[in-house]
């Protein structure tokens, strides 16, 4: 068989065409990838405008928290910001510290306001990451899923070419042009889901560091405004 025959004949055929190649089996192949697409790009979108809010929220809280003269202050600068992942973390912290002033009046354990701090970077963390093991999923099935079709396809493609008795080039190069849509799909799927994962991970991370770097700051807050 001729590979650049192959080749020339694929360039020919539209993808109308080559869907309408593919049996029921493929079809089924095709509109579960279409499915996984449809889906990871809802979620890669929802994901880049919520991580595009948070930095911004962030950054924002973050000013107004510096020049916060006490918690309080910063108890109603919070209420500004509420969709941000550090005030989130704040939330945690401030609990904390309040209910050690009410029960003892003073800040008597800092390890434990260090603790809530760690379980609203947590839950925060966990927030931010809702829906992303969908996009690993995508990435690392879709192609398999893809190659399944396609090995069906050529499957079905070279028992029709025994049943005809045929080694022509155009009677084998429908079907597989048919079958190879089922990888195409399963490409396009895997491929911005894999890119999406990798770029929105390191967002996320970057945010867990900047929330880490926060707790710190909160600690030196409550320490100046209560003390020991």
């Amino acid at each position: 068989m001729n590979f650049a025959a192959l080749l020339a004949f694929f360039l020919q055929v539209n993808l109308v065409e080559m869907v309408q190649r593919t049996d029921a089996l493929e079809m089924v192949v095709v509109g579960i990838l279409i499915c996984f697409s449809l889906f990871s790009w809802s979620v890669i979108f929802a994901k880049w405008s919520a991580l595009r809010s948070a930095r911004q929220t962030n950054s924002r809280f973050l000013r107004g928290f510096r020049k916060a003269k006490g918690l309080e202050a910063a108890v109603a600068l919070a209420e500004q910001f509420r969709p941000s992942p550090l005030v989130g973390v704040f939330d945690f912290g401030y609990e904390e510290v309040e209910r050690q002033v009410k029960t003892r009046g003073a800040l008597t354990n800092r390890p434990a306001v260090e603790r809530a701090l760690q379980l609203g970077i947590s839950e925060e963390l966990a927030r931010l990451e809702r829906n992303m093991q969908w996009l690993a999923t995508t990435a690392s099935v879709s192609p398999f899923i893809g190659l399944f079709g396609t090995v069906w396809g050529i499957i079905r493609a070279f028992q029709d070419l025994a049943q005809q008795g045929s080694t022509s080039l155009r009677t084998v190069a429908p079907g597989i042009s048919g079958a190879l849509i089922a990888t195409a799909f399963g490409l396009f799927a895997a491929i911005p889901a894999a890119i999406s994962f990798n770029q929105l991970s390191h967002g996320i991370r970057q945010i867990g560091a900047r929330m880490d770097d926060f707790s710190l700051e909160f600690l030196n807050l409550a320490d100046r405004s209560l003390g020991d």
